[in-house]
């Protein structure tokens, strides 16, 4: 019987020009000569050249192999497009490998060796991210499939590449599971199961109700209490630097684990995928995860608020008003801008850390994905030194930010509120709705370096990133761990 249980990803170029014969990966150039050139003969006769991103599939050219996929890598030589603000070659690989692998999956192929296609990294990448999906809760499953690199290939380079695509598949199994399943309460016991193989430098702190009392973070506090399951203040202290003195970087991430928008309630379409409304948390504790699976030498304290924004007979009322941890009183005229209510006591505590910098993810409002879309993350700032580090992380990664205005001009529209220090929306609510919500947080932060990464744009997969399935995106995981993974001991200094 033969059987399809292994399966190869090769890679190949565009042509330069017509005149050009098949150009392959020096992988699979090797694979070819084995074959006695079989693969190009194959190539040639089975239909025109191979787009960037196309698959073509070839049985029984190799014992070994009963099936290979040959994969289209684009042009050769490509790097950073200043235009696109990614490097190309790396998208390239990421998409080609994506491709290749899922279409032995679905053969049922149960193990694949992928051609590290020059970019041992972007190769891992691609198949771990191309190969997730969401499917625990199903009894028929896809096929579990195993990767390995083919041929000789930087290990090192590979195991990154793994480890940044199981940091993002975190984040997208917490974010794509059902709000059941993912409540406070499990999700930092999730993160807490995730981290104990690092428990020699990692603490992991589930604050309870009354440590988040005891803090007076009435912002966060009146959000949770419409709902029944109890909020959890999730903090990590990841302590990779052998400088315990070393100013560490702090990643808080919004946490409510379903938006229902409260009393202003949301409407019933599309709800369901509020159950991914922690996407800021997810990306900013898998982040950790990574960062700790990687041995980072960087101290990160993660701070996660986690809970419910649901309408009950407790539940905030529109022109509430209540107090946060800096004792600024905010009038909350829409229940539904609850992510900035519990960031705001979030943002307030970070600075207790004295850290290096603050990065704070959140899916925070629908208006930042009218003005993006899915092609980046928002980046509010108030420092030049770190949205360029930022910048820089994400174009290697190809999960992109995209800075945005921190004007006095928004400013003005929230702080101008009739009964409170602060109002919790603009007073022009459908104008500039992601920089007032941005402008709201500004005002619980005093640290010279702080950054906002509005991810509501990217929160989900269509089409429009190749190398995801359709679902929670998990974005942009793998940005903050680059972020932090670049970092030199200089920019630690303070």
């Amino acid at each position: 019987i033969f059987l399809l249980t292994i399966g190869l990803v090769l890679g190949v170029y565009e042509k330069q020009s017509n005149n050009d014969g098949i150009h392959l990966t020096e992988a699979a150039a090797a694979f070819d000569r084995s074959i006695s050139g079989k693969l190009s003969e194959m190539l040639s006769i089975s239909g025109p050249p191979l787009k960037k991103g196309k698959s073509r599939i070839f049985y029984g050219l190799h014992q070994d192999f009963p099936s290979a996929v040959v994969v289209g890598l684009g042009k050769s030589g490509t790097g950073v497009c200043g235009k696109e603000n990614w490097n190309n070659c790396k998208e390239n690989i990421r998409a080609a490998v994506s491709a290749g692998c899922r279409q032995l999956q679905d053969l049922e192929v149960a193990h694949v060796e992928v051609d590290p296609c020059g970019d041992g990294q972007s190769a891992a990448e691609g198949a771990v991210l191309g190969l997730f999906e969401y499917d625990e809760l199903k009894t028929k499953k896809k096929v579990r499939v195993t990767t390995q690199p083919y041929g000789s290939v930087d290990s090192a380079a590979w195991q990154k590449g793994v480890m940044y695509g199981d940091g993002q598949n975190l984040a997208r199994q917490l974010m794509e599971a059902p709000a059941n399943h993912i409540t406070p309460t499990v999700f930092a016991n999730t993160i807490e199961q995730k981290l104990s193989p690092f428990a020699h430098k990692v603490a992991v702190h589930k604050r309870p109700q009354s440590w988040i009392e005891s803090e007076q973070m009435g912002a966060f506090l009146s959000v949770s209490k419409g709902s029944e399951e109890p909020p959890i203040f999730l903090e990590l202290h990841y302590k990779g630097s052998l400088d315990s003195a070393q100013p560490p970087l702090v990643l808080v991430g919004k946490g409510i684990t379903f938006d229902s928008g409260g009393i202003s309630l949301k409407p019933s379409s599309g709800m369901d995928a509020m159950r991914a409304d922690m996407g800021g948390a997810a990306t900013v504790c898998s982040a950790i995860v990574t960062a700790a699976a990687l041995k980072l030498p960087i101290n990160i304290i993660g701070l996660a608020p986690l809970c419910e924004n649901m309408p009950s007979g407790k539940a905030n009322k529109p022109g509430d008003v209540v107090r946060a941890k800096n004792g600024k009183t905010i009038q909350i005229d829409n229940t539904d801008a609850e992510g900035r209510l519990i960031l705001a006591d979030a943002l307030c505590y970070a600075h207790s850390f004295k850290p290096r910098a603050i990065i704070n993810a959140a899916t925070l409002t629908g208006a930042i994905d009218v003005a993006l879309g899915s092609a980046a993350a928002g980046v509010f700032t108030n420092s030049d030194w770190l949205w360029e580090r930022l910048h820089k992380a994400s174009i290697i990664t190809g999960d992109r930010v995209w800075r945005m205005p921190l004007f006095q001009h928004y400013t003005k529209q929230i702080t101008e509120s009739a009964l409170a220090d602060l109002n919790n929306i603009g007073k022009y609510s459908r104008s500039g709705g992601a920089c007032t919500a941005a402008a709201f947080l500004r005002e619980f932060v005093t640290a010279d370096h702080w950054a906002h990464l509005d991810i509501a744009g990217v929160m989900t997969n269509k089409d429009e990133v190749p190398y995801l399935r359709k679902g929670m995106s998990g974005r942009p995981t793998r940005t903050l761990v680059e972020f932090a993974a670049v970092r030199t001991s200089r920019d630690l200094r303070v």
